[in-house]
């Protein structure tokens, strides 16, 4: 906790993380069709709950933009308690992996898919705000794709555009944008977002005094809390009836891995960006996790994750100690009871607004711009795990792109297997195979590949100097090509550094590559079938 210190820092911070959290958690839970109370226990629990359990010193929890598209699915197939339900197992999930110390289970995922993930869940948030952006009241139904639903609103804007909502939607959304590259310095703690709830507060408050305000669907709808009774009535849970339905196990499964992975890799970033060096410790961390969204479930919240973006705000204005989450958390659970009029003022419009903005900077097009920079090895998962997501689900799409970044990860462990010359040795040309470190069974077909292409009444040598592991299969291609191949093609094979673990000894005669008598050029093209034949 914080020391005396920097307790006074620690709760402006804490302040000004909850600015942030408040249209957020409401946006989020909008979004993902759940009621807006549902967010703000999201934001209680991970603030105060996870705050306290958790040993990391400045990683905020609350809801997530990218759990959106999961939980907004899950409503369309098993309803809200079973989502709960499933929020619940997620919890037990994150519990059972900390138990198994999987900490460490985020860096098993390809970058190129978790970017493609991120870019994905980016370009949802953003198609499923505009509607709301736009004043359009109507959701999507069950019985219309994507596609149709922004054909509906097309065919008229005039019949379904809310021109207030859309006003205040643009202008909030501009202000943001604005404020976030041109802030003044002094006033750098104040975030994007606040200022989008005021762009729409003061649109609130202007027509309300004219004939045309919003209507009631257009703005927040929080239960105002009068009494213990009407807050205890608020809160929703699961339908443990529901436990042996499939789908169930396969959503608990999906938001525990998707939250898993996004805490670790925020706490990973968090820890980067700590000025005092500090580590968290990854295991207790999904401990804490686990415990707050299996709460969550229990009593009607979002699922729970540790979030960047209020992480990042609480470290800028000058929070250093987990008492920063903990006060934000305590704010959330105030406004809850006492300002819950206050915050029905914000329109939907505003909090669209944020959203598009938070969806934007997941996809933006830097982040494009830079996969593609790399090799096609990242950007082709990258581009395919986008795709399959968009298309089919955030599940499928994830393990699609998996599928496709293993591929590519198998096929460069293929690739690399050794580093070729041609080397000059007493004036007489070699091939020169030098051996990568480790020489696994997925490599025995390029081994098999290159040996074949070897042609009659060549010099080759194989080097294993670099190399600590030879797999037992390659190391019998190797022997059955120095003992049978190689005669019968008259080929002058030596084999040099192989350990005697291998069991294939070094030539008696061996190679002599001192500088005064060798001369070697590396060939990129590792094509044997183009060399010139070595005599």
């Amino acid at each position: 906790m914080s020391s005396k210190s920097n307790l006074k820092n620690d709760i402006i911070a804490g302040v000004v993380v909850s600015l942030v959290a408040i249209p957020l958690c409401l946006g989020i839970a909008l979004s993902s069709g759940m009621p807006p109370f549902a967010g703000m226990i999201s934001g209680i629990l991970g603030g105060i709950v996870i705050g306290c359990i958790s040993r990391s010193q400045l990683s905020v929890s609350g809801p997530a933009a990218g759990l959106i598209t999961i939980v907004a699915t899950g409503i369309t197939d098993i309803g809200i308690n079973g989502v709960l339900l499933a929020v619940f197992l997620a919890g037990l999930f994150q519990i059972g992996l900390s138990l198994l110390k999987a900490g460490g289970i985020a860096y098993y995922f390809p970058s190129s898919v978790i970017e493609g993930m991120l870019a994905a869940i980016g370009i949802t948030i953003i198609l499923k705000n505009i509607p709301t952006l736009l004043g359009f009241p109507e959701a999507l139904s069950d019985e219309e794709t994507g596609f149709q639903f922004y054909q509906r609103i097309l065919s008229d804007v005039s019949e379904h555009v809310n021109e207030i909502a859309l006003g205040t939607g643009i202008v909030a959304l501009v202000c943001m944008v604005l404020w976030d590259k041109y802030k003044p310095k002094i006033l750098k703690t104040i975030p994007g977002a606040l200022i989008a709830v005021i762009v729409g507060l003061v649109s609130y408050f202007i027509f309300q005094k004219t004939n045309t305000s919003f209507e009631g669907s257009e703005l927040v709808q929080l239960p105002v809390v009068e009494s213990f009774n009407s807050f205890t009535q608020l809160f929703l849970f699961p339908n443990f009836g529901l436990i042996a339905n499939p789908k169930i196990w396969v959503l608990a499964l999906t938001i525990g891995m998707v939250a898993s992975i996004e805490t670790l890799l925020t706490i990973e970033a968090t820890d980067k960006i700590d000025p005092l060096r500090r580590v968290t410790p990854t295991n207790r961390e999904l401990f804490a996790q686990g415990i707050g969204n299996s709460l969550s479930g229990l009593i009607g919240g979002l699922p729970i994750t540790s979030v960047i973006v209020r992480s990042k705000a609480g470290l800028d204005a000058g929070g250093r100690t987990k008492t920063t989450t903990i006060v934000h958390g305590i704010i959330l659970l105030l406004g809850v009871l006492f300002i819950a009029k206050f915050l029905n003022m914000i329109p939907l419009a505003s909090l669209a607004a944020i959203l598009v903005v938070t969806g934007y900077k997941l996809c933006n097009p830097a982040l494009f711009k830079h996969v593609f920079s790399l090799s096609k090895h990242q950007w082709i998962p990258f581009v395919i795990t986008v795709l399959a997501i968009l298309l089919t689900d955030l599940l499928k799409g994830v393990g699609i792109g998996m599928l496709v970044a293993v591929y590519f990860i198998l096929r460069g462990n293929m690739k690399s297997c050794y580093t070729m010359y041609i080397t000059h040795v007493d004036n007489q040309k070699y091939i020169h195979l030098i051996l990568s470190e480790e020489i696994s069974f997925l490599k025995k077909s390029t081994i098999i590949k290159t040996l074949s292409r070897i042609k009659n009444n060549s010099n080759i040598i194989i080097d294993a100097e670099k190399t600590v592991y030879i797999d037992f299969d390659v190391l019998e291609l190797i022997r059955e090509f120095k003992a049978e191949t190689a005669p019968r093609k008259n080929i002058n094979l030596k084999l040099i550094n192989f350990k005697d673990v291998y069991e294939i000894p070094n030539n008696g005669d061996g190679v002599n590559l001192s500088v005064a008598n060798t001369r070697s050029v590396k060939l990129e093209n590792k094509n044997i079938d183009n060399l010139d034949t070595i005599k």
